[in-house]
């Protein structure tokens, strides 16, 4: 929060408070006038009507004394003058008067150096004024009769150092109380700041982990259902064309399709009960945990698409490595999304090869058919390489997709080894 900071105005509520405070100062100092005046504190006090004078310059502009704070410092403060310098009976509600005019002046001035100017220049002045009436009591003997003048170290030195140590420790106090007051409001006002855009960034945070949960959910469906509905929508086609003439491949085609349904609503079922333990959210259960598959299951998937009617083959390059849980998740879901494009978008014919090659530092899933290619296929909206991409960006991996020069269609994903394994 920058210098130019002008603290808000307390409104209706402080205001009336003000008025209650200042009546308060009024009733008081009627009270106190009556005292001292009952006393006989002066020997010729000043007449009534500059008494109330005096009275309610000092109490009445109280209730102003945060709206217009300079203001009121200075009315309080000439005010405060008339009644020390003409006899005006009241010497109590007066000082407390003129200290919480400057205190208010440190705590609420809206311009910083207006406040300090006007506090300054009314704190010299008392002090010239206190210093001109120690003047004068040293000049007139019929003054304080009976108190020593002669020495640095007589009864009117001690008199006049206890006035000034009074005086120091009057203004300095409502100097620098009212200070410490506006840099307290300062502060919580910029804490309050600060908790206002922290709350708001836990906002943002939880709206972005609900669209990221749903993200990953979403990305998890369609891994599961594309690839297991697409088997089963070739076997159906398959069974419908060939039940009159092979009854028994059609029956086979039918076993595909029951198993597919089965293995996806297996799948399915994982997935639930992932979401509903949280164990995605746990702190100490690691995503990858999610599900078995891997790298490992990459034969399984071959023979799965070679049953649902495409060709596939798998070669495995190099010599293997371990790698994350997570990072052969994704290669293995790659894989999948990858067969499951196969079958939507190269054609019937179309075949398929899969490559997965241990290279310095990175495992290489590439998949390539001799189809038509996804450019000429018709369908889709691109959900299945946007979680291509998600799944490798969540493991450092990168992924590369495109039709190829002498026909069908490439992916390529390519993620880091695990380092305890590479080494």
């Amino acid at each position: 929060m920058n210098d130019s900071w002008v603290r808000p105005l307390p409104g209706r509520s402080g205001y009336r408070r003000d008025a209650v405070g200042a009546l308060l100062l009024v009733v008081g100092s009627v009270f106190t006038v009556a005292l001292y005046a009952r006393i006989g504190w002066y020997d010729d006090p000043a007449p009534l009507w500059l008494t109330m004078l005096a009275v309610a310059g000092f109490t009445i502009p109280l209730a102003f004394r945060r709206r217009f704070p300079a203001i009121v410092a200075v009315v309080v403060s000439l005010a405060f003058f008339v009644t020390g310098q003409f006899a005006v009976p009241e010497m109590l509600i007066s000082q407390i008067a003129l200290f919480m005019a400057i205190y208010s002046l440190g705590a609420w001035g809206r311009s910083r150096r207006t406040a300090t100017v006007v506090r300054i220049v009314i704190i010299v002045a008392m002090f010239v004024w206190v210093t001109a009436n120690l003047l004068v009591t040293v000049s007139d003997p019929e003054l304080l009769p009976g108190v020593s003048r002669s020495g640095i170290f007589s009864q009117f030195a001690s008199f006049a150092l206890i006035n000034f140590l009074t005086n120091v420790l009057y203004f300095g106090g409502a100097y620098y109380f009212g200070d410490r007051m506006w840099a307290s409001a300062r502060s919580r006002t910029e804490l309050e700041s600060r908790t206002a855009e922290l709350a708001a960034a836990r906002e943002v945070s939880a709206r972005q982990a609900v669209a990221l949960d749903r993200v990953a959910i979403a990305r998890e469906l369609h891994d599961v259902v594309a690839h297991h509905v697409s088997v089963m929508g070739v076997q159906a086609g398959a069974a419908r064309r060939v039940l009159p003439t092979d009854p028994e491949q059609a029956s086979a085609s039918l076993g595909l399709i029951e198993q597919s349904a089965r293995a996806a609503v297996d799948e399915l079922h994982k997935l639930l009960t992932t979401l509903r333990d949280g164990a995605m959210d746990a702190p100490d259960a690691p995503k990858e945990s999610a599900s078995t598959r891997g790298i490992e299951q990459l034969a399984e998937l071959a023979e799965q698409s070679r049953s649902a009617g495409t060709p596939v083959t798998l070669q495995i390059i190099g010599r293997p490595h371990p790698v994350t849980p997570l990072a052969g998740f994704t290669l293995y879901r790659v894989a999948q999304e990858a067969l499951t494009n196969v079958r939507k978008h190269a054609g019937e014919r179309a075949s398929a090869d899969m490559r997965l090659r241990y290279l310095e530092g990175r495992v290489e899933l590439e998949v390539t058919d001799d189809g038509v290619g996804r450019s000429l296929a018709t369908g889709g909206h691109g959900l299945g390489h946007t979680g291509m991409r998600e799944r490798l960006a969540a493991v450092d991996g990168t992924l590369e997709v495109g039709p190829r020069s002498r026909g069908g269609y490439l992916v390529r994903a390519s993620v880091p080894l695990d380092p305890a394994g590479a080494s």
